[in-house]
């Protein structure tokens, strides 16, 4: 079993008790990041990271957020920004139109009171609107929410 399989099981959408999981891997691969995300971890950092950043993950994995390493964020944000969407049925897209506008602004990696003031809401209303967002995704957090708008192409729109 590998560390992706682990993560699934312990942070993963089927799991009985989730727990938070910090990747700490050499793999830069962003298919390994991706699935990562996808099967539940709210942190992703590569072992020569600083142990001050590694410290920060750990924050950020127990406020809710998700941290990733930066030279990982800038290469997948410049993935988004030159691969096409992905294309399907807009009719398959579970989400309304304002957890859709949500769901990009949290792949860019905003916090709910940037998203609040950008939409002219509360951020009481942002932490709702993601947690039906993770719900009906079945996402387990934030990056799970970032994970399906990059895999979707929603997060380039």
């Amino acid at each position: 079993m590998d560390g992706l399989e682990v993560t699934r099981l312990l942070a993963g959408p089927e799991a009985a008790d989730p727990i938070r999981v910090i990747v700490v891997t050499t793999f830069d691969l962003d298919d390994y990041v991706h699935t990562a995300l996808r099967n539940g971890a709210c942190g992703f950092l590569l072992k020569r990271s600083s142990p001050a950043l590694l410290a920060e993950a750990v924050r950020a994995a127990m406020s809710g957020d998700t941290l990733i390493s930066p030279q990982l964020t800038v290469r997948l944000l410049r993935a988004l920004s030159t691969s096409p969407p992905a294309t399907g049925p807009e009719e398959t897209v579970p989400l309304t139109g304002r957890e859709l506008e949500i769901a990009r602004m949290v792949a860019m990696g905003h916090t709910n009171a940037e998203i609040a003031a950008a939409l002219f809401i509360s951020p009481g209303a942002v932490k709702n609107h993601v947690a039906g967002i993770q719900r009906k995704l079945g996402a387990r957090n934030r990056a799970g929410i970032a994970a399906w708008a990059w895999s979707t192409g929603h997060a380039a729109r």
